[in-house]
């Protein structure tokens, strides 16, 4: 079986008998979408709440009921994938320049699951991936300048996310620390949100040629 729907496919298992599930936005989530419609055709009952317009039209095309954007919602559980994985389990998203809005459905949800391959585990953030920032289009030249005494900001061309702002891709290779970095961001006028979600992950599942890892978030 495909990494990336022996993944989707293992989520199913995390999942409450029904209820509301945060549905995420990327290749890996995509295929966990597919498979929610096939168990909402079975006549299990559940509710989406989609963290990008093409997880909502995806969802929506599968006949899967849906709740509006503007919350709050009661969401059980999140699905969605990620670009990069420490062995702490913080992530770097924001490779489909969907992670602000991820983000908000991650602090929605009482548990969040992500789904992976392999592929994207890293020693330490930053070495595979740069860190998408997203940044109001108004004085984005100057955020830049910010942005670069951090690293190096890279624009992402022709990328305009769902909420209508720009992506700067923040190269800065390993991260030693990347809750500080996070604040740092944050501390920019402009950013709107960071693609490093730090202590948001509950369980990681990695799917290797050997079979899928259930990996959980140690919490001191």
């Amino acid at each position: 079986m495909d990494p990336k729907l022996a993944a989707a496919r293992a989520a199913l298992a995390e999942l409450p008998p029904d209820g509301v599930i945060g549905l995420g936005t990327g290749s890996t989530a995509k295929l966990f979408i597919d498979a929610v419609g096939e168990l909402v055709r079975q006549g299990r009952r559940y509710v989406g709440v989609p963290t990008s317009d093409a997880s909502r039209a995806q969802a929506a095309a599968l006949g899967i009921p849906l709740l509006s954007d503007f919350g709050p919602w009661d969401i059980a559980v999140a699905v969605d994938g990620a670009d990069e994985v420490s062995p702490a389990l913080d992530l770097i998203k924001g490779g489909g320049g969907a992670h602000t809005r991820e983000k908000i459905i991650n602090f929605s949800a009482r548990r969040n699951v992500i789904i992976v391959d392999e592929s994207k585990l890293s020693a330490q953030l930053g070495t595979r991936w740069a860190v998408p920032v997203e940044v109001l289009k108004f004085g984005n030249a100057a955020t830049k300048l910010h942005l670069a005494q951090l690293g190096k900001p890279v624009l992402r061309p022709g990328k305009i996310t769902d909420s209508g702002n720009i992506i700067y891709d923040l190269q800065c290779g390993p991260i030693a620390d990347p809750a500080a970095l996070d604040r740092a961001l944050h501390a920019i006028p402009g950013v709107v949100e960071t693609g490093l979600f730090i202590g948001r992950a509950d369980v990681v599942l990695v799917a290797r040629a050997s079979g899928v890892d259930r990996l959980t978030r140690h919490v001191d």
